[in-house]
């Protein structure tokens, strides 16, 4: 047997979380299909309920592994980098292929153990009748396996390329949720039409697995709208997951080498010790100028919050203008080809697409920004540096909560442009884009709410970027898959109880987005995300206080 795989296979199931973790997917998925069994004497001849039950099991088995697959195989190499023992397997006597092929099995493992577990429960969907055996059961355990297969290898790759757990978990989950849920986008507003792009949109779309499960489960379409179509769905996306597949293959596998070692410095540069003409040119070419050297902190500035805007990438202001004004050109952009008559759209459809734009920034940026407020100072020793300074508890977690807030709060005023066109283009829309603004800042609320809670309560930044994110994902994508399979086999009463725990979802039910207009998601929705946001940031202040309180 591989000795890596032994490795790292052994080190998943030795925690206690991993046991508890995949006794609960075994009971969870068998008590789907138990509450839907059919009681007393009758039995349904037609196969409808055992389709529903059938379609549930297997939204929730593709929600599992969209949240799970990337954990593990995404901090698998550039852990091994960090701690040394890479070097001493690239030194072993076993070849690249044989290490990646260890490492693929090993860390993807524990994953296959969770569909393992769901076996049960699908056999007993399949006693009950009504269900292929080649064309569903096997057919959706294949495009799991696909999924497995395809998102192990993308995170693999990341984990060679990143330089550290955190970053190598952010980006990984970032790609992820662009291929899953953002990919379907384009198809769901360039449906219909002639060119290029449409065809260009529904192969693009194909990138994620929800149409290709959906067909599996006998969904063709998405509320009418053209988002999901069956023709050629599946073969679509085993043909493009393959594809990525070997290509991440390949492409780790070839820096799988001394290489991977090799961190080149950048020789630096400071404008203010360049010529006058060239610091003048560069005052014109650049707003905030990240090669300048900065000025001292000012009294009245929290210091934390200068410390946490200097230390982080993106939390700097130069990267934080592009996205800004990359975001207001955009929506300046759409709107303006709508009214032109360029692109047959209508307002709402550009109000769809700025909603969309800016709850995927909110949901991809925040979390990444939250998770390591406070874990990341006490995994690299930095808490008990802040704790000895002169300033209290109360203003470095001050200092840590404003450096997440003040890039949301641009995030949002990004968009704003936009949303002043459409106003200016219909005034009757002024209460409705109200409405949606006050979603889309508890979104950013609940986003910073969840990342800030879960950063106090983990020790590794790497364990508390994974649970953000999969809090997130849960509540603002995963309720959708609830909405995706409206009328077979949920009901509008429970795809709407459902969608009022998602503050995205209701930004589009205000906006009569297609296929969420049927739904009064508003007050609820914003009851639910400012209590859940408000108890989640209660428990960020009493777990932060504890943690500053002298050791």
């Amino acid at each position: 047997m591989n000795p890596i795989i032994r490795r790292e296979l052994l080190a998943a199931l030795r925690s206690q979380k991993s046991v508890v973790l995949l006794t609960l997917v075994a009971i969870v998925f068998s008590l789907l299909v138990v509450f839907r069994w059919p009681a007393g004497d009758q039995v349904d001849l037609s196969g409808a309920l055992s389709q529903q039950v059938f379609r549930v099991f297997g939204y929730g088995l593709l929600t599992t592994l969209v949240l799970m697959a990337p954990a593990f195989p995404a901090t698998s190499i550039v852990r091994e980098r960090t701690q040394g023992t890479l070097l001493l397997v690239l030194n072993s006597p076993m070849p690249v292929a044989q290490i990646y092929i260890g490492k693929f099995f090993g860390v993807s493992g524990f994953v296959l153990l969770v569909l393992i577990t769901s076996l049960p429960g699908a056999a007993a969907c399949f006693a009950m009748g009504g269900i292929s055996l080649t064309r569903g059961l096997l057919a959706l355990y294949g495009v799991l396996l696909l999924i497995v297969l395809e998102y192990t290898t993308l995170a693999l790759l990341i984990s060679s390329i990143a330089k550290s757990t955190d970053t190598a978990l952010k980006n990984t989950y970032f790609l992820i949720l662009i291929m899953a849920v953002v990919s379907l986008g384009p198809h769901y507003f360039l449906q219909g039409q002639a060119g290029v792009l449409p065809l260009l949109a529904d192969w693009l779309r194909n990138l994620s697995p929800v149409p290709a499960v959906m067909q599996v489960l006998g969904q063709t379409d998405v509320g009418g709208q053209g988002l999901i179509s069956s023709s050629g769905t599946l073969l679509r996306f085993v043909v493009l997951s393959l594809c990525v597949s070997l290509g991440a293959i390949v492409w780790t596998i070839s820096r799988l080498n001394y290489r991977i070692f090799d961190r080149t410095r950048s020789q630096g540069m400071i404008t203010n010790e360049l010529e006058f003409e060239q610091r003048v040119a560069r005052r014109f070419l650049f707003i905030v100028d990240p090669n300048r050297r900065k000025a001292g902190i000012p009294p009245l500035v929290n210091p934390v919050l200068v410390k946490e805007f200097r230390c982080r990438r993106f939390g700097r202001m130069n990267w934080l203008l592009r996205i800004f004004f990359g975001c207001a050109i955009l929506s300046l952009g759409l709107t303006f080809v709508a009214t032109t008559g360029t692109i047959a759209w209508d307002v709402k459809t550009i109000g769809s697409i700025l909603v969309v734009l800016q709850s995927a920034l909110i949901v991809l940026i925040t979390p990444s920004l939250a998770s390591g407020l406070i874990s990341a100072e006490r995994e690299s020793g930095g808490w008990q540096l802040l704790q000895m300074t002169p300033l209290g508890g109360v203003r470095i977690i001050t200092g840590k909560l404003m450096s997440v807030i003040w890039p949301v709060l641009l995030i949002l005023c990004a968009t704003l442009p936009g949303y002043g066109f459409m106003f200016t283009i219909e005034p009757a829309l002024k209460e409705q884009i109200i409405q949606v603004l006050n979603c889309q800042l508890l979104t950013a609320l609940l986003a910073v709410a969840v990342g800030a809670s879960v950063s106090s309560l983990f020790r590794r930044t790497a364990v508390a970027t994974t649970v953000a994110y999969a809090v997130l994902l849960t509540i603002c994508a995963g309720t959708m898959l609830v909405w995706v399979a409206r009328d077979a086999p949920f009901g509008q009463r429970t795809v709407e109880m459902v969608l009022r725990c998602n503050p995205v979802a209701a930004a589009l039910a205000v906006n009569e987005t297609p296929g969420f207009e049927a739904y009064s998601l508003i007050p609820h929705a914003w009851w639910f995300t400012g209590i859940l946001s408000a108890v989640l940031l209660v428990l960020f202040g009493v777990q932060s206080w504890r943690l500053a309180r002298p050791q």
